[in-house]
């Protein structure tokens, strides 16, 4: 195994780590006795993991460590961390008066999570070639809702987090229906799509 995967890897083990943290900051926010240093070490933990990604990625270029393994391993570390955090900030408040991600915003982001990956195998097991480009709604949709946790996490008392959720939720939805046409369109380039 490479440097490139053993760094992917580190990410992917950082994720349960961060989510024990986050929420037994939640719990002492609950008891009304915050333990700072919990929320400190979850966010530091989350950064961390976030970075990775983009040292991963250099590493791979930069030392020639492409990998059929690190080509897989990648996106599911990112997808892990992503899912978790908001997940877990939906689960658990991390400030007063339910400072957390809106539930209906956590569900969005794993329904289009869902719908994407069920479409991929669905084009997989019907033997079709899968040349799916990413598209510039699906990166501006990861940033929006990584800007989300952080409004949370930061603890941003400026706005409730519903507002960095709402714009988070459009490029969601944008980015999803984005991906099921180009689904469709490598179905009718191959005629199996019906009119």
């Amino acid at each position: 195994m490479n440097l490139a995967s053993k760094i992917t890897l580190t990410r992917l083990l950082l994720v349960p780590v961060f989510a024990v943290l986050a929420i037994y900051y939640g719990k002492t926010i609950a008891a009304g006795e915050p333990v700072e240093w919990l929320r400190i070490a979850a966010l530091a933990t989350f950064v961390t993991a976030a970075a990775s990604d983009g040292i991963d990625g250099w590493v791979a270029r930069r030392f020639n460590q492409r990998s059929k393994f690190g080509a897989f391993i990648d996106p599911l570390a990112d997808k892990t961390l992503l899912l978790t955090g908001i997940t877990v900030l939906a689960a658990v408040d991390w400030g007063p008066d339910g400072w957390s991600l809106p539930v209906w915003f956590s569900a969005l982001v794993i329904v289009r999570d869902v719908i994407i990956v069920a479409g991929l195998a669905f084009l997989h097991f019907t033997h079709h070639k899968i040349q799916i480009k990413p598209h510039w709604s699906g990166k501006v949709c990861t940033v929006a809702q990584m800007f989300a946790l952080g409004w949370v996490m930061l603890r941003i008392y400026l706005l409730p987090p519903i507002y960095p959720c709402v714009i988070a939720a459009v490029f969601t939805v944008w980015s999803t229906v984005a991906y099921v046409r180009q689904g469709l369109v490598i179905l009718n380039e191959s005629g199996h799509a019906r009119e």
